[in-house]
């Protein structure tokens, strides 16, 4: 009987755990498991004025075909503003300027969101192996890409698209033909 009772105690032990991961995991707002693990498939790279994407070499099959398209989307993460109050922030100035008015962060392009999501169309260059070659990126170098997607222009492009004035002309960085941020 001395041999069955730490045994009863590892399973008792093992089931409180399990029970308070579930709490745990269910106390976000609302209290449902509405939550979401996604892993990196790359990183940005930035070196010497060449931007490249490289592809974990596990994730390098999914690249086939890929060399069809003039574009692709990159789903990136804002990864150098993952703080509680920066995932906080829901309403900011567009393009840190504080001329434009306070806007929500659902319509701005902001990396302080509640969800670091960042996108960008790039323009393919080249790709050799698992490295894809890009024009530019408004991302910093390591920043961990999420997924790539090809652009396909009946799907990806708008008619008659409009927009709030601050919107309508490019970012400074952008006109100069530098990354951003």
């Amino acid at each position: 009987m001395k041999k069955a009772f730490p045994l009863l105690y590892v399973v008792l032990v093992c089931i409180i755990i399990s029970i308070f991961a579930i709490s745990i995991a269910q106390c976000n707002e609302g209290g449902s498991m509405d939550s979401f693990r996604v892993f990196p498939v790359g990183k940005v790279r930035k070196d010497s004025g060449i931007t490249t994407i490289e592809i974990y070499d596990k994730y390098a099959d999914a690249l086939s075909g890929l060399n069809n398209f003039s574009h692709l989307i990159v789903l990136y993460w804002f990864h150098k503003n993952d703080t509680l109050g920066k995932r906080k922030t829901l309403r900011v100035h567009p393009r840190h300027n504080m001329s434009n008015p306070l806007t929500g962060v659902f319509a701005t392009r902001s990396p302080r969101r509640p969800n670091l999501i960042g996108l960008s169309i790039c323009k393919i260059l080249s790709i050799e192996n698992n490295v894809i070659r890009i024009d530019t990126i408004d991302a910093f170098h390591d920043t961990p890409v999420l997924d790539l997607k090809p652009y396909i222009p009946p799907m990806d492009s708008v008619q008659n698209p409009f927009g709030p004035k601050w919107a309508k002309e490019p970012p400074p960085s952008h006109s100069k033909g530098q990354s951003h941020p």
